[in-house]
């Protein structure tokens, strides 16, 4: 039986190229970037994607994008893009089933930047069991689905009840000031959300504070996520993203070298 390792459960955050630059570079990146979801797997060795909807891109259908996808051995499309996204009755869930039939890779649909006022307002927990419902009810199949969470967000009214109504819940650290926090974030997410998979979110730029990461910062973060993943405690770690790994970043080329040295390191059980 072929053992699981580090690699296997490593997702790329895939977005479109220079969307994190959006219309202003409001995080003071050092340039614009041409890399694609795609080639970013290919870049870091990783096996599985998130391909996320930003600034409008990737338009759908989405086709073109799914069948590039088609080597990498997990995909999970978009249901609700970033915050910029428009929110609609049922976000793109026909699409996602739509490319679910198509691709047998698509193993889910991920909710960005998802606890906003406005979107918790309209996708109550209740509507998000609905659209859990009829994904897997029109796909003919089970699909996870996932959202995303942000340290500053435990204060979100009944959040037990919105975190249970998806399957995967991904952790992210907005603030490079914060990553000091990240086991307790962590443990705290375990702790409100027992039964679910959580993915730790790597961030390679500081945008809450449009700065880059310090490579102590980066060892900070990914020596716990490293340390929870071999544990059990976390389910995979997610990089993010293609759009800034062609810009030069120091903390850029840490990681794919902190991936390197690691990726073949077996996680027992």
């Amino acid at each position: 039986m072929k053992k699981t390792t580090v690699r296997d459960k490593l997702w790329l955050w895939g977005q479109s190229p220079d969307c994190h630059w959006e219309t202003n570079n409001r995080y003071n990146l050092p340039g614009h970037s041409r890399m694609t979801a795609v080639e970013g797997c290919y870049y870091f060795d990783i096996p599985n994607i998130c391909r996320v909807k930003m600034m409008g891109k990737p338009e759908a259908p989405y086709d073109q994008d799914s069948e590039a996808m088609r080597p990498c051995k997990q995909v999970v499309w978009s249901l609700l893009g970033a915050g910029g996204e428009p929110v609609t009755e049922w976000g793109d869930l026909e699409e996602v089933v739509r490319q679910s039939k198509m691709y047998d890779n698509i193993t889910g649909g991920v909710f960005d930047d998802f606890f906003l006022p406005h979107r918790i307002a309209h996708f109550t927990p209740e509507k998000l069991l609905e659209v859990k419902k009829k994904m897997c009810d029109d796909a003919g199949r089970n699909l996870d689905m996932w959202v995303v969470f942000y340290e500053q967000k435990f204060d979100t009214p009944n959040l037990k009840d919105y975190l249970n109504a998806f399957d995967v819940i991904t952790n992210w650290t907005w603030c490079g000031s914060n990553i000091k926090d990240v086991r307790k974030n962590l443990d705290a997410l375990r702790e409100m959300a027992p039964t679910k998979r959580i993915m730790a979110g790597c961030y390679m730029w500081n945008y809450g504070e449009a700065k880059p990461l310090t490579i102590e910062e980066m060892q900070a973060q990914c020596d716990v996520y490293l340390e929870y993943l071999k544990k059990g405690y976390i389910d995979g770690i997610i990089v993010c993203s293609n759009c800034i790994a062609d810009l030069d970043i120091e903390a850029v080329r840490w990681m794919r070298n902190w991936i390197n040295e690691h990726k073949d390191e077996v996680i027992e059980g």
